[in-house]
């Protein structure tokens, strides 16, 4: 069967795409796309079509960069392609299209990391439920030349609650520690209020302390100013922040997008953690996402590996708390176009980078 490709130009007519095929992801919304436009990438839509209905669609983002003296052009399909995973012809014909596209662009390589799932649950647990879809993917794509990608873009693995409960059933589908700790910070006096454009260098700063706290990298400052500020003034994301007399001690930006809010970036000061603001928030961006429409809260990453040596280990502990689903994806694929330029990307750039950043060079 051969389906008709063609690109996207409208914001409107991309969106109402996305909702016939169930896309929910906010890293393939066009607001992503103008968003790293804005920071050296340039966005593609495109969608396949079959007669006048839309069966699949992808946003793609090309860069060209210099790493070390070597250009390399590079194309990344975040959280897409999106369509129905289980037409394996109309996968095939996608993933070829895609093939062919990166070819005529001359690309290094081509990521994709769909939001496909190939099981759900704690890998260590018995209960494990796989998916067949999934798995059978991952086979295809090693077959016909795509390679487990070394850099993972997004966290692979994730935890989903279910939003259309009432909220006497969502609070006690909790654990009991967690039920205790939301209300207790209540007692201790916490508020939550919606935040506004003149939090924005707030929140900056509390994500600052977080990363230095924790030990991990983020971006400049302007770049998280602008993420927030235009996702939240085009009414697809919220932030909400936490106070004591008065004192901002922690706060989430929670994203809204195809009746899925995310948790995308959670901050706080370090002060008053005894109290309990963290889970205080993910309460309130419950409440808030519910009167959004959104009928599932992604906590936007859990462990790869359910073991207490994975990095992400002291946030499940926080997370499993609130008894999601755990859903483990395929993660991201690369197609390498130009063998050579992919390996030194993949291999020794990242080496080299990191020897530099260690010296201080």
């Amino acid at each position: 069967m051969s389906y008709t490709i063609r690109s996207v130009t409208s914001r409107k007519d991309w969106h109402t795409i996305l909702s016939t095929l169930h896309g929910n992801q906010m890293l393939q919304s066009w607001d992503w796309g103008e968003l790293k436009s804005r920071h050296g990438w340039t966005p593609q839509r495109i969608v396949w079509q079959d007669n006048h209905d839309a069966l699949a669609a992808a946003q793609l983002l090309t860069r060209s960069e210099t790493r070390l003296g070597v250009k390399a052009k590079i194309m990344y399909v975040p959280r897409g392609p999106v369509l129905d995973w289980n037409n394996t012809v109309l996968r095939k014909s996608v993933l070829d299209d895609l093939r062919d596209t990166a070819l005529s662009e001359k690309v290094v390589f081509l990521k994709i990391d769909p939001y496909v799932p190939i099981g759900y649950g704690v890998k260590a647990h018995q209960d494990v439920e796989p998916d067949h879809v999934g798995v059978e993917l991952v086979d295809e794509l090693a077959k016909n030349g795509w390679r487990e990608s070394k850099q993972q873009i997004q966290f692979r693995n994730t935890m989903v609650l279910d939003l259309t409960v009432d909220e006497g059933a969502l609070l006690s589908s909790f654990s009991q520690k967690t039920r205790y700790n939301i209300r207790l910070a209540t007692r201790k006096g916490l508020e939550v209020r919606a935040g506004s454009p003149e939090d924005l260098n707030l929140l900056y700063d509390l994500y600052e302390s977080t990363a230095k706290r924790n030990d991990f990298a983020i971006r400049p400052r302007q770049y998280y100013i602008d993420v927030w500020r235009s996702f939240m003034e085009a009414g697809m994301a919220q932030s909400l922040l936490a106070e004591i007399d008065g004192e901002v001690i922690g706060a989430v930006v929670m994203s809204i997008f195809g009746g899925r809010a995310t948790y995308m970036y959670g901050m706080s000061s370090g002060y008053h953690t005894e109290k309990m603001p963290n889970y205080l928030l993910q309460w309130a961006s419950f409440i808030r996402a519910k009167a959004a429409g959104c009928t599932t809260y992604d906590f936007w990453g859990v462990p790869e590996f359910f073991v207490d040596s994975d990095p992400l280990w002291g946030v499940w502990r926080f997370k499993s708390g609130f008894r999601g689903d755990v859903v483990r994806t395929l993660g991201a694929w690369d197609l390498s176009c130009k063998q050579f330029e992919y390996w030194l990307y993949t291999n020794i750039m990242p080496n080299v980078l990191a020897a530099i950043r260690m010296r201080g060079s």
